[in-house]
């Protein structure tokens, strides 16, 4: 079963010659999937074309209804003063976006998360102290608030230390396997993306260059 579905995608932005020019994937439900290339090859325009943040694409996009997000760490603003509990909790949102109260299962749903992701303990504490691994810790717990079977992240170990860095990869992968959680993920760490994807996807300036499992990237097999 596939839970994106990407047919013929063409998108630029305005004024730019196409930055993204006729992809075609698929993620396929329980994959771990990895989109690796260079800075400007299109990764993160090809995951906000996914995620419905870009407009104004050609083509077709077929996908999960409900997808939990991660955005690259720039994006993210690191020192608002709330606590673990409620970023995470906010991840609820989505689900009930008319409602401005949390529901009773919000809060279940969001302590079981925090539970699962070893941040329960530490949950009152502000977001703004903890280190860079400990709040992408959070914000994938917070993600996964917002979906049962798919999350999207953006260079989620970019900036960190190594160990670190495997520590998250180990937690994405223990997701996969102990909560059946779809994985879509770029990353310039292609090493470290190579012994946990299940599925690689290289993009360079735009076009999809391979499309394969990790030991036929490793040989340089073609797409």
């Amino acid at each position: 079963m596939d839970l994106i579905q990407v047919k013929d995608l063409c998108f630029s932005y305005s004024g730019e010659k196409g930055t993204l020019k006729h992809i075609s994937l698929n993620v396929k439900k329980g994959n771990f999937v990895t989109i690796v290339g260079e800075n400007g090859s299109g990764k993160s325009s090809l995951i906000k074309c996914i995620l419905g943040l870009n407009k104004g694409y050609t083509g077709e996009i077929i996908k999960e209804e409900h997808i939990g997000y991660l955005p690259q760490k720039t994006e993210i603003q690191t020192n608002f003063p709330a606590s673990i509990e409620e970023v995470v909790l906010s991840g609820t949102i989505s689900n009930n976006p008319r409602s401005i109260f949390y529901k009773k299962e919000d809060k279940e749903r969001a302590k079981n998360t925090m539970k699962k992701l070893g941040i329960y303990d530490i949950r009152k504490k502000c977001f703004a102290d903890l280190s860079g691994g400990q709040q992408q810790r959070v914000l994938i717990a917070r993600s996964l608030c917002a979906t049962k079977s798919l999350i999207v992240l953006d260079e989620p170990t970019n900036g960190l230390d190594p160990n670190i860095a495997k520590q998250i990869y180990e937690l994405l992968d223990k997701l996969k396997k102990e909560e059946d959680i779809t994985i879509l993920m770029v990353s310039h760490d292609i090493d470290r993306a190579l012994n946990y994807a299940d599925k690689v996807i290289e993009l360079i300036n735009g076009e999809i260059t391979f499309d394969g499992i990790p030991a036929n990237y490793k040989l340089g097999g073609a797409k």
